[in-house]
């Protein structure tokens, strides 16, 4: 039994957390891109700067345990 369960284990691959990937873009080079947190709704009493500023990307810093865990399919 214990062998059946090793031969099944070794087929098996891990799944990507799909959730995790649908907010973050990947790009050519490994480099993972998230949006500025806190800036989807209740804008209009910003300053336009600080509107603006919430549209760009920024640099999502996550663990080499952590990438492989969620991000398992994901070239990296």
């Amino acid at each position: 039994m214990n062998s059946w369960i090793s031969v099944a284990l070794k087929f098996m691959s891990i799944k990507t957390n799909k959730s995790l990937t649908k907010r973050l873009k990947i790009t050519k080079n490994g480099k993972i891109l998230s949006r500025a947190p806190g800036f989807n709704h209740f804008n209009s009493k910003q300053s336009r700067t600080k509107q603006l500023k919430g549209r760009k990307t920024a640099n999502f810093a996550i663990s080499n345990k952590n990438r492989r865990t969620y991000l398992a399919t994901s070239k990296i």
